[in-house]
């Protein structure tokens, strides 16, 4: 029975600290766990030398500048189908995210497509009818679709950093 006890108690310290390490956001909703990501998101891509932008872990896969562009261009694709309008979106062509490869001009575009979430969010009509691929969706899921993306590429920028030596900034 000690044994349980010493067991559970242990795991729940593990659990508070876990969830301490998690950050801001973490569990309170659609726009702050956005503003996690995006943050954490941020961070690695800042913490990442000019130099790694263009490292990719073999040929024909995402470079380190393609992955935050496909982020960045994804959040503005997204919010079209969401059927908000974003003021001041960059233009946007098929060979996009593999032209921009400057670390600050990535860094700009994942702030102003981060920023254009955060700006349209509060504003959607979560409950009214979208298309999305084709398919009967609802605004709400295409949101969630932005929120998803993102933390699966945050995950991939995460790999490709520790494949450079590249600690994450909030795991120090």
């Amino acid at each position: 029975m000690n044994k349980t006890r010493v067991a559970l108690a242990l795991i729940g310290v593990g659990l508070l600290a876990w969830a301490q390490n998690d950050g801001p956001g973490a569990g309170q909703g659609y726009l702050p766990e956005f503003n996690h990501s995006s943050r954490q998101i941020l961070q690695l891509a800042e913490a990442t030398p000019p130099g790694k932008f263009e490292w990719r872990p073999a040929p024909g896969v995402r470079s380190v500048s393609e992955v935050y562009m496909h982020i960045a261009m994804g959040n503005y694709f997204l919010l079209t189908q969401a059927g908000a309008k974003v003021e001041n979106a960059p233009k946007m062509t098929q060979t996009t995210e593999k032209d921009v490869k400057d670390k600050a001009a990535v860094i700009g575009w994942l702030k102003g497509s981060f920023d254009a979430v955060r700006t349209t969010y509060p504003k959607a009509p979560m409950q009214n009818a979208a298309k999305f691929f084709g398919q009967d969706s609802k605004v709400e899921n295409i949101y969630t679709r932005i929120l998803v993306h993102n933390h699966e590429h945050m995950g991939q920028s995460i790999a490709y950093a520790r494949m450079n030596g590249i600690v994450p900034p909030w795991s120090k």
